[in-house]
C-alpha cells in the first residue's frame, strides 16, 4: 500500500539515482546493498520518484507537519519524492513550491510548482514566495552539497546550506511555522543546533528509521519563530 495522503501517479516512476553502482561483491556490505535495492523496488512499485519519500512520511507521522490547505516550500526538491508526499498531504486547497539547481520532471498535480535556481539568490527567493502566494507553513530543506571526500570541508559546505535554509525560513514562514532541515552529526552539528534554538522556540532532531545504517544523517524540526532575531549570515561566494 502507498503511504496515506501522498500524491503518486498511477504508473511507477523511476527512482532518482545518485550515480554509478557497483556489484555487491566490490567492497560493499551485501545486506546493506539488498536493503537499498528493496527500498528502491518499493519506491518504484508505489510510484515514488525516490526512496526519500519514506523519510518524509515518517517525519510527518512523528512530527505532525502537514494539514490540508497549507503552503509548503521544498528546498533541494529533485527528483520530487517529497513534492509528491507534500502535495497529497496538503490537498488541492494547499500549495507546494519546490526549487533545485537541477530541473525535476514536471508533476501532474496542480497544487505543485517546480522552480530551477539557487535558493541563495534573492531573485529566486522572491520567485518562490510569489509562487507560494503567501507565508509558508512548512519549509523543508534536503539541501546537500556535492561532496569532495574531505570531511571537514564537506561539513562546512553543508552547514552553509543549512544556514541559508534558516535565513530563508525566517523570511518565508508564518510565525508558528516549521522548518525541517537535514543535518549531520559532524563537527558543525552543535553550532547549527545553537543557531536553530536562537531562532526558534522548539527544536527537535529525529533520525528516520529508513536512514541507511551507519549514516550520520538526521532531520531537525524547528518550530515557532522567535521575535527580533537576526538571520544567520549567508556564506561568502
Amino acid at each position: 500500500m502507498r503511504p496515506n495522503g501522498c500524491a503518486v501517479p498511477d504508473r511507477a516512476l523511476a527512482c532518482g539515482g545518485t550515480g554509478m553502482r557497483r556489484s555487491p561483491g566490490e567492497g560493499w556490505d551485501v545486506s546493506a546493498y539488498e536493503r537499498k535495492d528493496a527500498a528502491y523496488r518499493r519506491a518504484k512499485r508505489e510510484g515514488f520518484r525516490s526512496r526519500a519519500a519514506y523519510k518524509l512520511v515518517e517525519l510527518d507521522r512523528r512530527l505532525q507537519l502537514f494539514r490540508k490547505g497549507q503552503r509548503i516550500i521544498d528546498l533541494g526538491c529533485w527528483p520530487g519524492a517529497w513534492l509528491q508526499c507534500a502535495s497529497g498531504k496538503v490537498g488541492q486547497s494547499g500549495r507546494v513550491v519546490g526549487v533545485d539547481l537541477v530541473a525535476a520532471e514536471p508533476m501532474a498535480e496542480k497544487n505543485v510548482q517546480i522552480l530551477v535556481g539557487d535558493v541563495a539568490d534573492d531573485a529566486v527567493a522572491a520567485q518562490i514566495l510569489a509562487a507560494l502566494g503567501g507565508p509558508a507553513d512548512v519549509v523543508l530543506s534536503d539541501l546537500a552539497p556535492k561532496l569532495t571526500g574531505v570531511k571537514p570541508a564537506d561539513a562546512v559546505r553543508h552547514a552553509d546550506l543549512a544556514r541559508i535554509a534558516m535565513a530563508r525560513a525566517q523570511q518565508w514562514l508564518q510565525p508558528e511555522g516549521a522548518l525541517v532541515v537535514k543535518l549531520f552529526m559532524d563537527a558543525e552539528y552543535q553550532g547549527l543546533i545553537s543557531d536553530l534554538r536562537r531562532l526558534f522556540r522548539s527544536v527537535r532532531s529525529i533520525k528516520p528509521e529508513s536512514t541507511r545504517q551507519g549514516s550520520s544523517e538526521l532531520y531537525t524540526c524547528a518550530r515557532g519563530l522567535r521575535d527580533g532575531q537576526d538571520s544567520p549570515a549567508f556564506p561568502e561566494t
